[in-house]
């Protein structure tokens, strides 16, 4: 399976983003999430999402961030609202066959969100 994000970019504080992530395939997949990761920091999840529709977000993005799936499209977005400076890091989409270790991984995207 190969994952392929995109959507990042440059955004002022209180912007909008929309990131995407295309599957090759998603028929053995359970789980899609996304991580992301600042300069100097450890990679955190940001959402995740189950193939039975379950969803997961961390603290700091609840509220502003929504991830989805499209089947037919074979992709995940994650819809990210209010953004605000300390959301910059790379993002990256990750899909586990057996939760919680995650198989594939995207090539990452760069948000940056400016003050």
């Amino acid at each position: 399976v190969q994952l392929q994000a995109s959507g990042g970019g440059l955004v002022q504080a209180g912007g909008s983003l929309k990131l995407s992530c295309l599957a090759s395939s998603i028929f053995e997949i359970k789980k899609m999430a996304w991580f992301r990761q600042a300069q100097g920091k450890q990679r955190e999840l940001v959402a995740a999402l189950t193939s039975g529709g379950r969803t997961t977000y961390a603290d700091f993005v609840k509220g502003r961030f929504t991830i989805s799936i499209d089947n037919a499209k074979k992709a995940v977005y994650l819809q990210m609202n209010s953004l605000k400076p300390e959301d910059t890091a790379v993002y990256l989409c990750a899909g586990a066959r057996e939760p919680p270790k995650y198989d594939y991984w995207g090539q990452g995207t760069q948000v940056t969100v400016s003050s």
